[in-house]
Protein backbone atom coordinates (compact mmCIF):
# COMPACT_ATOMS: atom_id res chain seq x y z
CA UNK A 1 0.00 0.00 0.00
CA UNK A 2 1.23 3.36 -0.87
CA UNK A 3 2.98 5.40 1.54
CA UNK A 4 3.19 2.25 4.23
CA UNK A 5 6.48 1.40 5.92
CA UNK A 6 8.83 -1.12 4.57
CA UNK A 7 9.95 -4.50 6.09
CA UNK A 8 13.15 -2.72 6.85
CA UNK A 9 11.64 0.41 8.32
CA UNK A 10 9.32 -2.47 10.13
CA UNK A 11 12.65 -3.75 12.07
CA UNK A 12 12.92 -0.56 13.23
CA UNK A 13 9.80 0.03 15.57
CA UNK A 14 8.95 -3.41 16.09
CA UNK A 15 9.21 -2.88 19.91
CA UNK A 16 7.91 0.39 20.26
CA UNK A 17 4.14 1.07 22.14
CA UNK A 18 3.24 3.77 19.71
CA UNK A 19 3.33 1.57 16.77
CA UNK A 20 1.57 -1.79 18.78
CA UNK A 21 -1.34 -1.16 16.67
CA UNK A 22 -0.77 -0.74 13.78
CA UNK A 23 1.59 -3.72 13.45
CA UNK A 24 -1.30 -5.65 14.57
CA UNK A 25 -3.68 -4.36 12.35
CA UNK A 26 -1.06 -4.29 9.44
CA UNK A 27 -1.67 -0.40 8.49
CA UNK A 28 -0.32 2.72 9.56
CA UNK A 29 -2.30 5.82 9.74
CA UNK A 30 -0.87 9.05 9.83
CA UNK A 31 0.93 10.34 12.73
CA UNK A 32 -0.12 13.81 13.98
CA UNK A 33 1.92 15.87 16.47
CA UNK A 34 -1.16 15.09 19.69
CA UNK A 35 -0.84 11.21 19.09
CA UNK A 36 3.13 10.99 19.55
CA UNK A 37 2.90 13.55 22.66
CA UNK A 38 -0.05 10.88 24.01
CA UNK A 39 1.47 9.14 27.16
CA UNK A 40 4.60 10.66 26.53
CA UNK A 41 7.37 9.17 27.56
CA UNK A 42 5.93 5.66 27.76
CA UNK A 43 4.32 5.12 24.01
CA UNK A 44 7.92 5.50 22.98
CA UNK A 45 9.72 3.26 25.92
CA UNK A 46 12.13 0.35 25.36
CA UNK A 47 14.80 -1.23 27.16
CA UNK A 48 16.88 0.32 24.32
CA UNK A 49 15.90 3.28 24.77
CA UNK A 50 15.98 3.07 28.51
CA UNK A 51 19.70 2.62 28.45
CA UNK A 52 20.26 4.77 26.05
CA UNK A 53 18.63 7.63 28.56
CA UNK A 54 20.73 6.59 30.97
CA UNK A 55 24.02 6.42 29.23
CA UNK A 56 23.24 9.87 27.73
CA UNK A 57 23.22 8.28 24.29
CA UNK A 58 19.91 9.81 24.07
CA UNK A 59 18.25 13.08 25.71
CA UNK A 60 14.97 14.89 26.15
CA UNK A 61 14.32 17.98 23.91
CA UNK A 62 11.54 20.47 23.18
CA UNK A 63 10.83 21.28 19.38
CA UNK A 64 10.80 24.60 18.17
CA UNK A 65 7.47 25.22 18.53
CA UNK A 66 7.56 28.85 16.07
CA UNK A 67 4.15 29.69 16.18
CA UNK A 68 3.11 26.42 17.88
CA UNK A 69 2.50 24.59 20.45
CA UNK A 70 6.36 22.95 21.42
CA UNK A 71 6.75 19.19 21.49
CA UNK A 72 8.76 16.99 23.89
CA UNK A 73 10.86 15.06 21.74
CA UNK A 74 14.08 12.22 22.28
CA UNK A 75 16.82 12.11 19.91
CA UNK A 76 20.79 11.67 20.13
CA UNK A 77 22.51 14.38 21.36
CA UNK A 78 23.54 17.28 18.60
CA UNK A 79 21.24 15.30 16.62
CA UNK A 80 20.14 18.67 14.60
CA UNK A 81 23.26 19.99 14.54
CA UNK A 82 25.15 16.52 12.97
CA UNK A 83 22.13 16.40 10.03
CA UNK A 84 23.50 20.37 9.44
CA UNK A 85 27.16 19.28 9.35
CA UNK A 86 26.65 16.05 7.29
CA UNK A 87 24.51 18.41 4.68
CA UNK A 88 27.11 20.87 4.62
CA UNK A 89 29.82 18.31 3.89
CA UNK A 90 28.26 16.76 1.22
CA UNK A 91 26.50 20.24 -0.26
CA UNK A 92 27.41 20.26 -3.84
CA UNK A 93 28.04 24.10 -4.04
CA UNK A 94 29.54 24.89 -0.46
CA UNK A 95 31.56 21.44 0.53
CA UNK A 96 34.62 23.32 -0.04
CA UNK A 97 34.02 25.33 3.10
CA UNK A 98 32.79 22.39 5.41
CA UNK A 99 35.99 21.03 3.95
CA UNK A 100 38.37 23.90 4.50
CA UNK A 101 37.96 24.27 8.19
CA UNK A 102 35.18 27.10 8.09
CA UNK A 103 33.72 28.28 10.84
CA UNK A 104 30.35 28.36 11.51
CA UNK A 105 28.89 31.94 12.27
CA UNK A 106 24.95 31.33 13.03
CA UNK A 107 22.66 35.00 13.03
CA UNK A 108 19.54 34.09 13.84
CA UNK A 109 16.56 34.12 16.89
CA UNK A 110 17.98 35.28 20.30
CA UNK A 111 16.00 32.21 21.37
CA UNK A 112 18.65 29.90 19.63
CA UNK A 113 21.32 31.96 21.47
CA UNK A 114 19.96 31.48 24.94
CA UNK A 115 19.65 27.81 24.02
CA UNK A 116 23.60 27.37 23.41
CA UNK A 117 23.97 29.25 26.35
CA UNK A 118 21.86 26.79 28.87
CA UNK A 119 23.48 24.27 27.22
CA UNK A 120 27.30 25.26 27.96
CA UNK A 121 25.70 26.72 31.54
CA UNK A 122 24.30 23.26 31.94
CA UNK A 123 27.67 21.67 31.14
CA UNK A 124 29.67 23.53 33.64
CA UNK A 125 27.26 22.74 36.38
CA UNK A 126 26.05 26.32 36.58
CA UNK A 127 23.30 29.04 35.84
CA UNK A 128 23.60 30.89 32.36
CA UNK A 129 23.99 34.37 32.74
CA UNK A 130 21.75 37.32 31.71
CA UNK A 131 23.77 38.22 29.00
CA UNK A 132 25.41 35.51 26.96
CA UNK A 133 29.53 36.10 26.35
CA UNK A 134 30.94 35.19 23.11
CA UNK A 135 32.63 32.37 24.77
CA UNK A 136 29.07 30.98 26.50
CA UNK A 137 28.10 31.23 22.77
CA UNK A 138 30.27 28.70 21.26
CA UNK A 139 28.13 25.27 20.56
CA UNK A 140 31.05 23.82 19.35
CA UNK A 141 34.52 23.80 17.95
CA UNK A 142 32.58 24.80 14.59
CA UNK A 143 29.13 27.21 15.67
CA UNK A 144 28.97 30.37 17.70
CA UNK A 145 25.81 32.58 17.52
CA UNK A 146 25.96 36.09 17.23
CA UNK A 147 22.00 37.11 18.15
CA UNK A 148 21.49 39.10 21.20
CA UNK A 149 18.22 40.80 20.88
CA UNK A 150 14.71 39.40 20.45
CA UNK A 151 13.96 41.91 17.86
CA UNK A 152 16.42 42.24 14.83
CA UNK A 153 14.78 45.41 13.49
CA UNK A 154 15.77 46.97 16.85
CA UNK A 155 19.69 45.91 16.87
CA UNK A 156 21.59 49.34 17.56
CA UNK A 157 24.84 50.43 16.28
CA UNK A 158 26.84 48.59 18.84
CA UNK A 159 24.74 45.32 18.68
CA UNK A 160 26.13 45.78 14.91
CA UNK A 161 29.51 46.99 15.70
CA UNK A 162 30.00 43.58 18.03
CA UNK A 163 28.45 41.07 15.35
CA UNK A 164 30.79 42.18 12.83
CA UNK A 165 33.96 41.97 14.86
CA UNK A 166 32.78 38.44 15.93
CA UNK A 167 32.33 37.28 12.39
CA UNK A 168 35.40 38.81 11.90
CA UNK A 169 37.24 36.85 14.95
CA UNK A 170 35.91 33.42 13.23
CA UNK A 171 36.82 34.52 9.95
CA UNK A 172 40.43 35.53 11.41
CA UNK A 173 40.91 32.38 12.65
CA UNK A 174 40.98 30.41 9.21
CA UNK A 175 44.01 30.11 7.25
CA UNK A 176 42.36 31.31 4.57
CA UNK A 177 40.82 34.07 6.16
CA UNK A 178 37.19 32.44 5.20
CA UNK A 179 33.72 31.80 7.28
CA UNK A 180 30.10 30.08 6.99
CA UNK A 181 27.31 32.26 7.51
CA UNK A 182 24.28 30.52 9.13
CA UNK A 183 21.26 32.53 8.86
CA UNK A 184 17.81 33.38 9.21
CA UNK A 185 17.53 35.25 5.96
CA UNK A 186 15.35 38.06 7.17
CA UNK A 187 18.10 38.47 10.36
CA UNK A 188 21.23 39.06 7.73
CA UNK A 189 18.86 41.57 5.50
CA UNK A 190 18.43 43.26 8.98
CA UNK A 191 21.83 43.50 9.51
CA UNK A 192 23.43 44.12 5.66
CA UNK A 193 20.93 47.21 5.64
CA UNK A 194 21.90 48.56 9.27
CA UNK A 195 26.00 47.89 8.47
CA UNK A 196 24.44 49.95 4.99
CA UNK A 197 23.03 52.84 6.75
CA UNK A 198 25.53 53.24 9.93
CA UNK A 199 28.47 52.94 6.63
CA UNK A 200 30.22 49.68 8.64
CA UNK A 201 29.70 47.73 5.39
CA UNK A 202 33.40 48.01 4.96
CA UNK A 203 34.04 45.73 8.22
CA UNK A 204 31.48 43.02 7.25
CA UNK A 205 33.39 40.34 6.13
CA UNK A 206 32.48 38.26 2.87
CA UNK A 207 31.48 34.85 4.07
CA UNK A 208 32.33 31.82 2.11
CA UNK A 209 29.04 30.07 1.63
CA UNK A 210 25.49 31.37 2.82
CA UNK A 211 22.74 29.22 4.31
CA UNK A 212 19.85 30.47 5.51
CA UNK A 213 17.39 28.06 7.35
CA UNK A 214 15.07 28.52 10.37
CA UNK A 215 11.64 30.07 8.51
CA UNK A 216 10.47 30.84 5.44
CA UNK A 217 12.59 33.35 3.28
CA UNK A 218 10.58 35.56 0.98
CA UNK A 219 11.81 35.97 -2.15
CA UNK A 220 12.26 39.74 -2.33
CA UNK A 221 15.16 39.02 1.00
CA UNK A 222 16.22 36.20 -1.44
CA UNK A 223 17.00 38.27 -4.52
CA UNK A 224 18.63 40.86 -1.54
CA UNK A 225 21.05 38.48 -0.42
CA UNK A 226 22.21 37.24 -3.38
CA UNK A 227 22.51 41.31 -4.64
CA UNK A 228 25.13 41.91 -1.69
CA UNK A 229 26.73 38.52 -1.53
CA UNK A 230 29.16 36.82 -4.27
CA UNK A 231 28.75 33.64 -2.60
CA UNK A 232 26.61 30.39 -2.81
CA UNK A 233 23.49 31.36 -0.96
CA UNK A 234 21.20 28.29 -0.72
CA UNK A 235 18.08 27.05 1.80
CA UNK A 236 17.79 24.10 3.58
CA UNK A 237 14.69 22.80 5.06
CA UNK A 238 14.58 21.02 7.80
CA UNK A 239 13.03 20.47 11.57
CA UNK A 240 13.87 19.77 15.40
CA UNK A 241 12.31 16.35 14.96
CA UNK A 242 13.54 15.38 11.83
CA UNK A 243 16.90 17.00 10.87
CA UNK A 244 17.40 18.37 7.40
CA UNK A 245 15.22 16.96 4.50
CA UNK A 246 15.98 18.88 1.51
CA UNK A 247 18.57 21.50 0.29
CA UNK A 248 18.58 23.82 -2.64
CA UNK A 249 21.54 24.57 -4.97
CA UNK A 250 23.05 28.34 -5.34
CA UNK A 251 20.63 28.34 -8.49
CA UNK A 252 17.47 27.88 -6.38
CA UNK A 253 16.87 24.31 -7.06
CA UNK A 254 15.64 21.72 -4.48
CA UNK A 255 17.17 18.33 -4.24
CA UNK A 256 16.34 15.73 -1.52
CA UNK A 257 18.67 14.46 1.45
CA UNK A 258 16.63 11.56 3.08
CA UNK A 259 19.12 9.57 4.00
CA UNK A 260 17.43 7.36 6.90
CA UNK A 261 13.60 8.71 5.38
CA UNK A 262 11.35 8.66 2.94
CA UNK A 263 8.61 11.34 1.71
CA UNK A 264 4.91 11.16 0.90
CA UNK A 265 2.45 14.31 -0.72
CA UNK A 266 -0.82 14.62 0.32
CA UNK A 267 -3.13 17.61 -1.31
CA UNK A 268 -4.15 19.88 2.16
CA UNK A 269 -7.63 20.16 0.45
CA UNK A 270 -9.16 17.98 -2.20
CA UNK A 271 -8.10 19.47 -5.87
CA UNK A 272 -5.07 21.81 -4.20
CA UNK A 273 -2.10 21.95 -5.84
CA UNK A 274 -0.24 22.65 -2.37
CA UNK A 275 0.62 19.42 -0.95
CA UNK A 276 1.62 18.04 2.68
CA UNK A 277 4.34 16.91 3.81
CA UNK A 278 4.11 13.33 5.25
CA UNK A 279 7.80 11.81 6.23
CA UNK A 280 8.55 8.55 7.76
CA UNK A 281 12.47 8.56 9.34
CA UNK A 282 14.64 6.25 10.88
CA UNK A 283 17.57 8.63 10.83
CA UNK A 284 16.60 9.11 14.71
CA UNK A 285 16.94 5.99 16.20
CA UNK A 286 14.92 6.83 19.33
CA UNK A 287 12.04 8.11 18.16
CA UNK A 288 11.84 7.03 14.46
CA UNK A 289 8.75 8.29 12.79
CA UNK A 290 6.04 6.62 10.58
CA UNK A 291 3.86 8.23 8.11
CA UNK A 292 4.34 11.81 10.50
CA UNK A 293 2.44 14.97 9.03
CA UNK A 294 5.41 17.29 9.78
CA UNK A 295 2.89 20.23 9.76
CA UNK A 296 4.84 21.82 6.61
CA UNK A 297 3.21 22.81 2.77
CA UNK A 298 5.42 22.23 -0.89
CA UNK A 299 4.56 22.96 -4.18
CA UNK A 300 5.68 20.79 -6.83
CA UNK A 301 6.59 21.37 -10.51
CA UNK A 302 3.46 20.77 -12.06
CA UNK A 303 1.12 20.04 -9.02
CA UNK A 304 1.65 16.26 -8.87
CA UNK A 305 2.50 14.64 -5.52
CA UNK A 306 6.32 14.02 -6.94
CA UNK A 307 8.58 14.24 -3.75
CA UNK A 308 11.27 14.32 -6.24
CA UNK A 309 9.61 17.62 -8.06
CA UNK A 310 9.28 20.09 -5.05
CA UNK A 311 9.67 23.86 -6.08
CA UNK A 312 8.64 25.65 -3.06
CA UNK A 313 8.45 24.93 0.73
CA UNK A 314 5.38 27.36 1.27
CA UNK A 315 4.42 27.41 4.98
CA UNK A 316 2.49 25.41 7.37
CA UNK A 317 -1.14 23.89 6.94
CA UNK A 318 -2.14 25.26 9.97
CA UNK A 319 -1.40 29.15 8.82
CA UNK A 320 -2.97 28.54 5.19
CA UNK A 321 -5.80 30.91 4.22
CA UNK A 322 -9.15 29.25 3.02
CA UNK A 323 -10.41 31.28 -0.04
CA UNK A 324 -13.56 30.51 -1.76
CA UNK A 325 -10.96 28.95 -4.24
CA UNK A 326 -8.74 26.40 -2.52
CA UNK A 327 -6.59 27.34 0.36
CA UNK A 328 -3.67 29.87 0.01
CA UNK A 329 -0.09 29.88 1.33
CA UNK A 330 2.76 32.04 2.49
CA UNK A 331 4.38 31.21 -0.43
CA UNK A 332 1.59 32.11 -2.68
CA UNK A 333 1.19 35.57 -0.82
CA UNK A 334 5.38 35.99 -0.93
CA UNK A 335 5.05 35.20 -4.78
CA UNK A 336 2.09 37.86 -5.16
CA UNK A 337 4.21 40.55 -3.49
CA UNK A 338 7.40 39.53 -5.12
CA UNK A 339 5.83 40.29 -8.60
CA UNK A 340 4.76 43.52 -7.90
CA UNK A 341 7.71 44.93 -6.26
CA UNK A 342 11.02 44.10 -5.49
CA UNK A 343 11.45 46.72 -2.96
CA UNK A 344 9.16 44.77 -0.38
CA UNK A 345 10.85 43.84 2.94
CA UNK A 346 8.96 42.34 5.66
CA UNK A 347 5.28 42.02 4.78
CA UNK A 348 2.25 40.39 6.90
CA UNK A 349 -1.29 40.11 5.88
CA UNK A 350 -4.43 41.04 8.95
CA UNK A 351 -7.68 39.60 8.72
CA UNK A 352 -10.28 41.55 9.62
CA UNK A 353 -13.79 39.57 10.02
CA UNK A 354 -14.47 37.44 6.78
CA UNK A 355 -14.04 39.74 4.47
CA UNK A 356 -11.37 42.39 4.85
CA UNK A 357 -7.47 42.73 5.28
CA UNK A 358 -4.45 44.75 5.30
CA UNK A 359 -1.50 44.35 3.76
CA UNK A 360 1.56 45.86 6.22
CA UNK A 361 4.62 46.18 4.29
CA UNK A 362 8.05 47.48 5.15
CA UNK A 363 10.71 48.04 2.26
CA UNK A 364 14.55 47.61 1.58
CA UNK A 365 14.44 51.20 1.25
CA UNK A 366 12.83 52.73 3.71
CA UNK A 367 9.93 54.49 1.56
CA UNK A 368 6.60 53.75 0.45
CA UNK A 369 5.79 51.85 -2.46
CA UNK A 370 4.81 54.71 -5.27
CA UNK A 371 0.93 55.06 -5.69
CA UNK A 372 0.90 52.98 -8.95
CA UNK A 373 2.59 49.90 -7.35
CA UNK A 374 0.69 50.27 -3.94
CA UNK A 375 -2.66 49.88 -6.19
CA UNK A 376 -1.25 47.03 -8.16
CA UNK A 377 -0.41 44.88 -5.34
CA UNK A 378 -4.01 45.88 -3.25
CA UNK A 379 -5.64 44.69 -6.40
CA UNK A 380 -3.42 41.36 -6.86
CA UNK A 381 -3.76 40.64 -2.84
CA UNK A 382 -7.71 41.07 -2.70
CA UNK A 383 -7.72 38.85 -5.83
CA UNK A 384 -5.38 35.93 -4.08
CA UNK A 385 -7.40 36.15 -0.62
CA UNK A 386 -10.57 36.67 -2.04
CA UNK A 387 -10.88 39.89 0.24
CA UNK A 388 -11.00 43.49 -0.10
CA UNK A 389 -7.86 44.58 1.25
CA UNK A 390 -5.85 47.70 1.87
CA UNK A 391 -2.08 47.91 1.80
CA UNK A 392 -0.45 50.04 4.46
CA UNK A 393 3.44 50.52 4.44
CA UNK A 394 4.95 50.65 7.98
CA UNK A 395 8.61 51.69 9.27
CA UNK A 396 8.93 48.51 11.84
CA UNK A 397 6.63 44.96 11.94
CA UNK A 398 7.57 43.75 14.72
CA UNK A 399 9.06 40.28 15.13
CA UNK A 400 7.17 37.71 17.09
CA UNK A 401 7.71 35.83 20.53
CA UNK A 402 9.94 33.53 18.79
CA UNK A 403 11.93 35.30 17.20
CA UNK A 404 10.53 34.84 13.76
CA UNK A 405 7.50 36.52 11.44
CA UNK A 406 4.64 35.91 11.29
CA UNK A 407 2.96 36.37 8.13
CA UNK A 408 -0.72 35.95 8.87
CA UNK A 409 -2.53 37.86 11.94
CA UNK A 410 -6.36 37.31 12.45
CA UNK A 411 -8.30 40.04 14.01
CA UNK A 412 -11.58 38.90 15.62
CA UNK A 413 -13.72 41.93 14.22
Amino acid sequence: MKGQPTPDVIEHIRDIPIYQKSLAQGYFPLLDKPEIAREFPDNWMTPRLAAALETGEAEFVLSTGTNHARMQLIRPPYFLLRSYYELWRAHPDIAGTWNSGCRRVSLTTVLATEHVARVNAARRGVEPGPVPTLDDRWLDERTCYLNLRLDPALWDREDVVRMLEEVDRARSSHPGGQYHLDCSGYHLAHLVRKAEAWGLLGSFAAPASIIHAYEYTPLNVRRFLRKHFACPVVDLFGSTELGYLYFSDRNGRYWPHLDGMSVELLPVAPGSTIHQLIVTSVRNPYMPLVRYRSGDCVRTVDGTPDPEAITEFCGRVKELLNTPYGPVSQGDLDRCVAEVSDQVFLHQLHLTGDTEATLLLTTFTGEPLDTAEAALLRQRTSELTSRHCRVEYRSHIPVGRSGKYAWLVTHDS
